[in-house]
């Protein structure tokens, strides 16, 4: 009777017609296009200018930086004032405002500022999630994650695949007045984009139970994993691997094909690795043999010689880091009653925000002491280091993690 109750809250609270969902999900797509349409062409972008890596490794990691501080809080006010939809509006904003500060010239005071303003765009995922949500009954939510997961890397794609077309057919700037031209539209988008009243699909973020999650071992194991992940993946194909991509001859097309050659491999493993491999093998062991793998493939990245190998390391790496970049989504809420887990995912979410802006920063500062390829070291280093992790607590008694 409870459950038949709950479900009938569910949908009163719905109503979600299927014109709904596309809309929802156009707005989702072109949010991820308009943060990524210039990720590949940005360190090369402002190698061109004339920038150093130490400083372009500080404005890519700028975007992590400002996650860290906005994330959480933004995530708060949105359950405070019960309301998403202005969050996707800020998030569709900002992200076109990102771009239009990439393309005034004189100084690199810009560019820092239009990674800042990506931060603030990307920390507005957090409406995007819970509002989505809502438009599933309790018992669907699994669905509903899995679906704009999905949403997630496609707009990733879609935004990274047109960046080298259209830098090589129209010029560096071309992908940026593209993503705003993308996040305006957006924008005018989420005006039809439908709030329905929240129903039981999930609890607020709260400050009263932080102190409690963050106490929890497993989710402290789990975010320094995650921490390190990101480093590597902010070191490589969101950082200097297209930078190693253009030192071999790569013209704006081919950091296209690079770029295919990571997110598809990435986007399929991640689709199974939680549903076949995990139940398998373990969590633990999946993860381990990713981190494993990352670590290796990362420092291959230096010895590349030719394209052609520069994109089989990214294939490679791309399947790897798909290993475990969702289970360890999956296991940071895991252990959490559903009251805590909207708390651990915003904890995790702003945590793992460390590893976007320590791992390009303290890159650009090896390239620059010591020459590029040292930079792809200490990504392996930081994919070794989270191996070894897993590896002791995998064995640990108080880990409570399978």
């Amino acid at each position: 009777m409870q459950t038949q109750a709950a479900d009938r809250l569910d949908q009163a609270s719905i109503h979600a017609t299927r014109l709904d969902h596309v809309i929802f999900i156009t707005v989702t797509l072109l949010y991820w296009s308009t943060l990524y349409v210039y990720v590949p062409i940005l360190s090369p972008f402002m190698k061109e200018g004339g920038y150093s890596d130490l400083l372009i490794g500080f404005v890519l990691g700028s975007y992590g930086f400002t996650q860290m501080f906005i994330r959480f809080p933004l995530g708060l006010l949105s359950d405070k004032l019960h309301k998403r939809k202005p969050f996707l509006m800020l998030g569709m904003l900002t992200g076109a405002v990102s771009c239009l500060l990439f393309i005034i010239p004189g100084s690199w005071l810009w560019p820092l500022a239009g990674r800042i303003m990506s931060g603030v765009c990307a920390s507005a995922w957090v409406a995007f999630t819970v509002l989505y949500a809502a438009y599933f009954a309790s018992r669907d939510a699994t669905k509903a994650m899995s679906n704009i997961s999905f949403m997630t890397v496609t707009g990733q794609l879609i935004g990274m695949t047109i960046s080298g077309w259209l830098a090589g057919a129209y010029g560096w700037n071309a992908a940026f007045y593209a993503g705003i031209g993308i996040g305006l539209t957006g924008f005018v988008l989420t005006f039809a984009v439908k709030e329905p009243r929240e129903g039981v699909t999930r609890a607020p973020i709260s400050l009263k139970h932080l102190h409690e999650v963050v106490k929890t071992p497993s989710l402290i194991q789990v975010s320094t994993l995650s921490i390190l992940a990101h480093c590597v993946l902010f070191i490589t194909m969101f950082g200097f691997t297209p930078l190693k991509a253009v030192a071999l001859g790569a013209s704006t097309g081919q950091l296209t094909a690079i770029v295919i050659a990571f997110m598809v491999p990435h986007a399929i493993t991640s689709l199974f690795s939680g549903r076949l491999l995990a139940p398998r093998y373990g969590n633990w062991n999946v993860i381990a043999v990713g981190f494993a793998c990352s670590a290796i493939f990362t420092v291959a990245i230096a010895y590349s010689p030719t394209l052609g190998w520069l994109a089989v390391t990214q294939a490679l790496n791309g399947l790897a880091q798909g290993l475990y970049f969702p289970l360890l989504l999956g296991l940071a809420i895991q252990p959490f009653e559903p009251s805590k887990r909207a708390t651990a995912m915003g904890f995790y979410q702003a945590i793992y925000s460390v590893g976007m802006f320590a791992g390009p920063f303290l890159a650009g500062f090896i390239n620059e002491g010591f020459g590029r390829d040292y930079g792809f070291w200490l990504g392996g280093v930081f994919a070794m280091m989270a191996f070894v992790l897993t590896q002791i607590w995998k064995r640990s008694n108080h880990s409570g993690i399978r």
